[in-house]
């Protein structure tokens, strides 16, 4: 069953993330805002991938002097779904 998850940002040019997970698999992610070419190579790279794999790959990077970055926001969005369905269950 496909979920889409809502996210919005903190601390970076992109906005809003919504992600669509079936069964721990990222099948596909738009952004709002935010460096275009690179979050469409980020979505391009992370389609197909495991939700834990996305995770321990983008957690903690960093965008300049800033403490977090898209990667890392996707990175979080994951970590917030993973918990809210740990919760649910």
């Amino acid at each position: 069953m496909t979920e889409v998850i809502q996210y919005r940002t903190s601390g970076t040019c992109c906005q809003m993330m919504q992600v669509k997970v079936n069964n721990g698999i990222i099948e596909d992610v738009d952004f709002l805002g935010g460096c275009n070419g690179n979050l469409q190579g980020i979505k391009s790279l992370i389609k197909g991938m495991k939700v834990d794999d996305v995770i321990e790959k983008l957690q903690g990077i960093k965008c300049g002097a800033k403490p977090t970055s898209c990667p890392d926001q996707l990175a979080q969005c994951l970590i917030a779904y993973k918990s809210k369905q740990l919760a649910a269950n």
